[in-house]
């Protein structure tokens, strides 16, 4: 049982002993002591003046009394008006600092026997990875890690949008100029040279609905009849009646784009288990479709087309499919949904997609919901706003998309640059200063896409987000590699602490204290970022801790301690931060150095 466990049960006891009440547990909550006020932990007694019928300050005053007679932890407590502020023994916090430090599974909460989700990145492959879907896979990736902390059994997947209208313009275009072009003849990576051959497809359909609408068409009519989109709408025609010519088209193409999405993917950081392609998916649900018409749950409309009515659920009426008997979208998520519970019998399954699919997800599980799936209740989207840049919005079949390839880069580029003006890579060779740009840059960028809540709109900075000060990746890292440095020269000095027995201290500094309730709460973070799906939890967790690791520092220099003792706790102290930094950082896919 941790501290405030401990204080929570002992109010607990103070409301049966003095109040004769049973109050139940999830009713007492504490809350860290304002900095003006001497204490620990507060307990807000105003909702319960009722239950003790007396004045605020009376009412903290004898639940203070019981605890500091009765619960051991507690060795003082003031008041201000009906805050009751606790102040603990100062030899609670070396115990728990030795539980902590004694824990081999830090950061690791115990198997839930729940089985979750995590779908993500879900890339076209007419292109390559932008902007966009950085935020994107590393919010699936670093949630499903989150989840995995918390002890769920975690499968990560990619629907990989393999078909369609999309794929088939870059397919046509490189019909008409492709000229046997190659990534190896060109040099360029796969998804780029089909990204390459989709902008293509735009410039040219525009020029025909330029010419046809000098010809006397009016532009809906120039983009209905433009010979590009109508050669494009025949060859998806093709592809879905098998031929052979156009599905070999295809398949070479989409080996291209894989290999270049693999390289991205490495250079990410992030990985998949199992992978789902729309070419197999999307005749999906065709047969929930006519389960919803059985149960009464979809209707047909007088021309044949089939709709769900959720207007009792605020919603409106939604088409599930077509009167010709065709799919749409949504009634390939159906199918798609009931596969991977089929795969894996999972309990829960996050979406990893931007906010503008919010209603197309809000009917997906409402439909699901409707139809009595066992899963239905585990479905969540996980919505997360897009990431512009000070040019503006990026639109891909323009050519103006800020590649992920190219940023990645550009950011390894930035931190190699930084570094070297801040002189941090003394004593570096080649390789080893070339493996700490990358962590460094590839850190900047991951930590500053993860340190908002997902649900905001943001502005990515990269030249912020270098930076070895403030709120940031490279300022956690330095962190680490700060105290990773102390535990070398105290192991240099042999300085023993790493099985040391720390009973005997007896008083700890202010700043030892905060960095002590502090590490406690790292579990109880994990816990929190994996109930709200937000790395974001995480990110502002190990930039406070990283904070308060340098006001003890710079506080209490420790190889000038004379105490043994002391000296030898204050290192251990040291080492379990860097422990905790390192375990948090890997909970957002980023590595931190180990010298700098």
């Amino acid at each position: 049982m941790n501290i405030q466990e401990n204080i929570i049960q002992g109010i607990q006891l103070a409301f049966q002993n003095i109040y004769n009440h049973d109050l139940p547990l999830d009713q007492i909550a504490l809350a860290p002591t304002r900095k003006e006020f001497q204490g620990t932990y507060t307990f807000v007694v105003f909702p319960f003046l009722k239950i003790s019928q007396a004045n605020p300050e009376a009412t903290a005053k004898q639940i203070g009394e019981y605890l500091k007679a009765n619960v051991p932890a507690v060795t003082d407590y003031n008041v201000v008006k009906g805050f009751l502020n606790l102040v603990l023994n100062e030899l609670v916090w070396v115990d728990l600092f030795q539980q902590i430090y004694s824990n081999p599974n830090l950061g690791q909460l115990p198997l839930n026997g729940q089985k979750v989700m995590v779908e993500y990145s879900s890339p076209n492959t007419n292109k390559p990875l932008h902007l966009g879907h950085l935020r994107n896979n590393f919010l699936g990736f670093s949630v499903a890690e989150i989840l995995k902390a918390n002890g769920y059994e975690v499968i990560k997947a990619n629907l990989v949008n393999d078909r369609g209208i999309h794929i088939c313009k870059s397919m046509v275009a490189y019909q008409h100029f492709g000229n046997g072009e190659t990534p190896e003849s060109s040099g360029l990576k796969g998804d780029h040279l089909a990204g390459k051959y989709y902008v293509l497809f735009d410039k040219e359909y525009k020029k025909q609905i330029d010419e046809l609408k000098s010809s006397g068409q009016t532009e809906e009519e120039a983009k209905k009849n433009a010979p590009i989109i109508l050669e494009a709408q025949e060859m998806l025609r093709k592809w879905e009646a098998h031929d052979e010519a156009v599905v070999s088209l295809w398949k070479q193409m989409n080996e291209w784009v894989y290999a270049g999405f693999d390289a991205t993917y490495k250079k990410m950081g992030v990985n998949f288990d199992k992978f789902y392609y729309e070419s197999d998916t999307y005749l999906l649900g065709k047969d929930i479709v006519e389960e919803g018409l059985e149960k009464g749950i979809f209707f047909k409309k007088v021309n044949g087309s089939v709709w769900v009515d959720l207007t009792d659920e605020g919603l409106d009426e939604k088409l599930v499919r077509r009167a010709d008997g065709t799919s749409v979208y949504i009634t390939q998520d159906l199918g798609t949904a009931d596969l991977k519970y089929k795969d894996f019998q999972i309990n829960k399954s996050v979406y990893v997609v931007g906010n503008e699919q919010d209603y197309h997800f809000e009917v997906l599980f409402k439909i699901m919901r409707k139809l009595g799936r066992s899963y239905g209740d585990g479905l969540y989207h996980l919505s997360y706003g897009m990431v512009d840049l000070p040019t503006g919005k990026m639109k891909s079949r323009e050519g103006t998309v800020v590649d992920a390839d190219d940023l990645m880069q550009e950011m390894v580029e930035t931190a190699e640059k930084h570094t070297k003006e801040l002189g941090k890579i003394e004593g570096f060779t080649e390789e080893q200063a070339k493996i700490l740009y990358e962590i460094l840059g590839m850190g900047a960028l991951k930590y500053f896409l993860l340190k908002v809540d997902p649900k905001k709109r943001m502005l990515f900075n990269p030249q912020e987000s270098i930076e070895f000060q403030g709120y940031t990746g490279p300022f956690v890292q330095y962190s680490h590699a700060r105290i990773a440095a102390i535990l070398r020269k105290a192991d240099q000095i042999g300085v023993a602490y790493q099985n040391a027995d720390f009973s005997g201290i007896s008083e700890l500094a202010e700043s030892e204290i905060a960095l002590i309730l502090l590490l406690n709460d790292f579990e109880k973070k994990i816990q929190v970022a994996a109930e709200e799906f937000s790395p974001a939890v995480i990110a502002q967790y190990l930039f406070d801790l990283a904070k308060e690791y340098n006001r003890f520092y710079a506080d209490l220099p420790i190889f000038h301690e004379k105490e043994q003792q002391v000296q030898a706790f204050r290192v251990a102290l040291s080492a379990l931060t860097a422990k905790t930094i390192k375990k948090g950082m890997s909970l957002l896919g980023i590595a931190v150095p180990e010298r700098m």
